[in-house]
């Protein structure tokens, strides 16, 4: 049975795209611990813990996630984009990208944003045209 980033990816559930490939898709966090709050997947492997990738394809999905973040920079100003893997969400592997200013910001324990939709989808399009820029 497919995850719901599976069907995120597939486009089978809307979500805010930001960047993409043949492999690999990075879309807002809908609740997220900061704008721009930014989840990074692979398309076609839907293992739940990310140390359990086949190499391919865990050292793509960084690589992916490493221009997502340089987008991310870019259209979000901040101090450093920092980075977390969790999995306990989501039974699919994710890479949370996340904008800081502090690195409390990182705390998922924190509340999380309630963004409206436009402004989700104005966020997501300035990542994406950053990341067509690389």
């Amino acid at each position: 049975m497919a995850t719901i980033f599976t069907k995120i990816a597939a486009g089978e559930i809307p979500s805010y795209k930001c960047a993409e490939n043949e492999d690999f898709y990075a879309f807002l966090d809908i609740s997220p611990l900061a704008k721009g709050h930014t989840l990074v997947i692979p398309k076609h492997v839907e293992d739940d813990y990310i140390f359990h990738l086949d190499e391919a394809t865990y050292e793509g999905l960084w690589a992916f996630a490493r221009k997502v973040a340089v987008a991310l920079k870019a259209a979000m100003p901040c101090q450093r984009v920092g980075v977390a893997v969790l999995g306990m969400e989501v039974p699919h592997t994710h890479i949370h990208l996340v904008p800081l200013q502090t690195e409390g910001d990182l705390d998922f324990r924190k509340a999380k944003l309630q963004l409206p939709a436009h402004e989700m989808k104005a966020i997501a399009d300035k990542i994406f045209a950053e990341y067509e820029k690389l």
